[in-house]
Parts: structure tokens; C-alpha cells; sequence
């Protein structure tokens, strides 16, 4: 279970962990794997890996070619990644807000969650005309700590949430906590200011983004949206003079289609800055 800080509490229940854990190890870049793969990824022993890999066959979540003695994921996880999707009520109402702001803008738009130190694409959107784009879709990851939206998404946090996960970051990297706490403090002034979090180069040298975030929904969960794409069209200048405010128009737009259903308190407010 790499990079993942097990609560201590006696209702975490470790067998489920360790088998949800197994079926994180199949990546686009290796679709089949073999328990001797899945125990070294995982960590876990084989005969625990054989024992896992059996139920979640059984249950339907993993499929198994006897021929090449490999698993890959089943028709199970299919279904659960559909109902996730379908549970998004901010994915249907941002469609046409992002895709509005893709042709304005000649920027890709992208909608993500958190999943622990990643975020995770729930949609994206890219403008009609011939655009390079990053090349990403629904279910990829970016880092959270190098990215425009990652960046966002902490800084919308309630502040007790942020401060959990900045120390659970600190844990887990600690070598890449140098090279980013200076740009955090960054991304930090650059909200306040701007309502936006800008990575020019931080996770990819050919790549500039914009990213905002906003609370949404049941439980208010928070959103991350990243208005990216190649650095030598979109420039550190129209980043920020031209995508930023439209993106932060777009996010006022969807906070305020729930104005009866404020964000608690504890959550930040987006900060808009008047147009110049």
C-alpha cells in the first residue's frame, strides 16, 4: 500500500483495504498482471496476493487468462468507475461551461477530484478547432502538488483539511517537499490574489496551466478545474490575463447556479478580482 497512511481505527477493516489495494495496481501501461506482479506492487505476500485475486475474480471484478496466467480488470470495476461518473451532478452542469470556455480560450479544460495525491479527470473538454492538446482524458491523474488544479484544490480546502494533507505530503515526499514548499507558499499568495493557481512548467516543462476550485454538491465536496496546454502557445501572460478570468468567471457561474446551497464555513470562498 504505497504512499497511503492506514487510519488507526478499529473500523478500518485491513482484509477489504488490501483487496481494494490490489486492484489499484493495474495502470493504463499494464492492463494484465500475474500475483507475482500484483505482490510486488502491492507489497503483500503471495499467498495472500492468490487468495485475493480469487475472490475478486469470483466476485466479478477481476477477469483471468489461464493461457498467459495473467488477471485484468472485470466487468465489476467497470460498472463502479460508470456509477461514479453518474453520481457527478457538477460533471453535467459544467459540460457546457467548459466547453464554452475551450473555444473563447483554445485551452483544454479539465474537471477533477482527489484521489489521494492525485486528481483524477472526471471530464474534458477541448475546443474544435486545431489545437494541440495535453493528450488527457476521464480517469487520468495528475500530481496534485505540481499542477494547477492540484494547487487549487488545496487551497479551496476547509483549513483543517489542507493542514492534514500538507502533512501527509510532507510524509510521503519528503525529498520533493523542498523543491515545493516555495512554490505552495506561491500558489497560496496567487488565490488570494487572482482566485487561481498557475503551474508554468512545475510538472511539465512544455506545459502552463491555470487552475480554480470550488465546493459542489452533497457534502460539499471540492472540484478542481485546469485550463492547460502546450507553453509555447499559451504564454505566462495569457495564462493569466486572458484564461484566468474566464476561468474564474465560469467557477463564479456554477457557485452561483447553487446559491441557495452555500459552502460552509470552514470551506474557502472563490476570490474574484474586479477586471482591470
Amino acid at each position: 500500500m504505497e504512499n497511503f497512511e492506514a487510519p488507526e481505527n478499529r473500523q478500518f477493516v485491513t482484509a477489504l483495504a488490501r483487496g481494494l489495494e490490489l486492484l489499484r495496481c493495474f495502470r493504463p501501461d499494464s492492463a494484465e498482471l500475474s500475483n507475482q506482479l500484483l505482490a510486488r506492487r502491492s507489497g503483500l505476500p503471495r499467498p495472500t496476493v492468490s487468495r485475493l485475486t480469487y475472490t475478486l475474480r469470483t466476485l466479478g471484478y477481476l477477469d483471468y487468462d489461464p493461457d498467459s496466467g495473467k488477471y485484468r480488470l472485470g466487468p465489476g470495476v467497470l460498472a463502479l468507475g460508470y456509477a461514479t461518473l453518474a453520481g457527478v451532478e457538477l460533471r453535467d452542469v459544467a459540460k457546457p461551461h467548459m466547453e464554452r470556455l475551450a473555444e473563447a480560450t483554445g485551452v483544454s479544460v479539465s474537471l477533477g477530484r482527489r484521489d489521494r495525491y492525485s486528481m483524477v479527470y472526471l471530464e474534458n473538454t477541448r475546443a474544435s478547432r486545431g489545437t494541440l492538446t495535453l493528450g488527457l482524458g476521464v480517469g487520468d491523474r495528475i500530481p496534485l502538488m505540481t499542477t494547477a488544479m492540484g494547487r487549487a484544490y488545496m487551497c479551496a480546502l476547509p483549513e483543517a483539511g489542507r493542514e492534514a494533507l500538507l502533512g501527509s505530503l510532507r510524509r510521503a515526499f519528503p525529498h520533493e517537499w523542498e523543491h515545493f514548499a516555495p512554490r505552495w507558499e506561491m500558489a497560496q499568495r496567487d488565490y488570494a490574489e487572482y482566485g487561481c493557481c498557475f503551474s508554468f512548467g512545475d510538472w511539465h516543462e512544455d506545459i502552463h496551466g491555470v487552475g480554480a476550485a470550488i465546493p459542489y454538491g452533497p457534502g460539499h465536496q471540492i472540484y478542481g478545474f485546469n485550463c492547460g496546454g502546450p507553453a509555447f502557445r499559451l504564454t505566462r501572460r495569457y495564462m493569466m490575463d486572458e484564461v484566468a478570468p474566464r476561468l474564474r468567471e465560469m467557477t463564479q457561474a456554477l457557485i452561483d447556479s447553487r446559491a441557495p446551497a452555500a459552502a460552509p464555513g470552514g470551506a474557502r470562498e472563490l476570490r474574484t478580482r474586479a477586471a482591470a
